[in-house]
């Protein structure tokens, strides 16, 4: 077997069932789960008719390159919602079975390991962005993200030696876990050094659509590039989801838009990958591509639970406001993070995810996930209030 797998932790969630192997949570309650960022609420209606009237497709063999109706329906809401001039649904638009899958495939299509292969990502992180670099012979380069740079990563923290090896930057914005948001002078900064420095820049945007002020949609990465006037978003990726944004994880669907000198080869790689969608998942992502009502009902459903449980949790525990995304990020309140956990379980049967395990220990020992808890509010309101409740409850005793 490829020696590479044993770099590999374990998933943050395969860590979380052994600390919870001698946990016996109370019966009298049933349990409520924030660990999972999988979204609860209702799929669209449409989506599913549609899926449902294309299942006769399923017999046919769909092409890696996807409809060009799909492709034309992603490149229209890509130029509405960021703003941009054109984007080549031909040539700059790719779909893919959901960024996880896509953001570990471009990472085996992109290192060149002929020289050193480092790869910039935020600390904490989504974990697929190091198990792909490991996989795809580089090295992770991690960029810590605390409270003093507002949970986002500090580009000013690397050395001009440090960038001359980096060959692949993975940001996250909306970040998980924080929510927090890249402003357009950070985008607009790491296309400056990717040009410097020669290296690619793959935003992960998957919690683009969750924003909590409706006036304020986080920006992206293509939408940084068209600002600078850089219309062939060169050196530069964006990864989207259906997932978070309509509430169908399942589906497997996204896409990956910028430039086509990256979307090109990429293809080529996918095409021996073998993992083209399938042609009744197309159809239904066409149509839930082309509508922003239920997209808009999403927020609001975010937006009301965001509003409870910051009433009944902010007196009790420190977290940073999130502009975006379906988490909470807060410290706990002695510090130990897996210790709150597992008590929190045992007492009031409600799990959430401790943060050290969704980061990695920087060169001063000192792991930036460490204290705090991950929350994420998907469950549907009700429920989610009563989690909140517990917890506060849990610190309150």
């Amino acid at each position: 077997m490829n020696p590479d797998l044993d770099a590999l932790q374990p998933y943050p969630f395969e860590k979380l069932a052994q600390l919870m192997r001698s946990v016996a949570p109370p019966t009298d309650r049933p349990f409520i789960s924030l660990t999972i960022g999988e979204p609860q609420h209702a799929p669209p209606a449409r989506v599913l008719e549609i899926l449902h009237r294309h299942q006769a497709d399923f017999a046919r063999y769909p092409a890696i390159a996807g409809l060009p109706e799909l492709r034309q329906a992603i490149a229209d809401w890509a130029t509405r919602r960021f703003d941009l001039t054109d984007l080549d649904p031909a040539a700059q638009v790719l779909p893919v079975n959901g960024t996880r899958e896509a953001i570990f495939a471009f990472a085996q299509a992109a290192l060149d390991r002929s020289r050193p292969a480092r790869v910039a990502m935020p600390n904490p992180f989504y974990q697929i962005y190091e198990g792909a670099t490991l996989l795809a012979g580089g090295k992770p380069l991690y960029l810590d993200c605390t409270a003093k740079q507002d949970f986002r990563m500090d580009l000013d923290s690397v050395t001009p030696s440090t960038w001359r090896d980096v060959q692949l930057v993975f940001v996250c914005s909306p970040g998980n876990p924080s929510g927090a948001v890249t402003p357009m002078e950070d985008f607009k900064r790491l296309i400056e050094l990717a040009d410097e420095f020669d290296f690619i820049v793959a935003s992960d945007e998957c919690y683009s659509e969750l924003y909590l002020d409706e006036a304020a949609p986080p920006p992206g990465l293509l939408q940084a590039c068209a600002a600078l006037g850089r219309h062939d978003y060169r050196r530069c990726l964006v990864f989207h989801s259906l997932s978070k944004r309509s509430n169908l994880p399942g589906l497997r669907s996204g896409f990956v838009a910028g430039d086509e000198r990256l979307i090109a080869p990429f293809r080529r790689y996918r095409t021996y990958h073998g993992c083209a969608m399938s042609l009744p998942l197309q159809h239904a992502s066409i149509s839930a591509w082309q509508d922003e009502a239920h997209v808009k009902a999403n927020r609001d459903a975010y937006r009301e639970k965001f509003a409870a449980v910051g009433e009944i949790l902010a007196p009790v525990m420190d977290f940073p406001r999130p502009r975006a995304s379906f988490y909470l990020w807060p410290a706990v309140p002695d510090g130990d993070d897996e210790a709150f956990a597992q008590k929190l379980c045992a007492e009031e049967n409600v799990a959430v995810l401790p943060g050290a395990y969704m980061g990695r220990a920087n060169a001063q020992g000192i792991n930036p996930g460490a204290g705090r808890v991950r929350l994420a509010l998907v469950a549907e309101l009700e429920a989610t209030i009563e989690a909140a409740r517990r917890i506060r409850r849990f610190i309150d005793r």
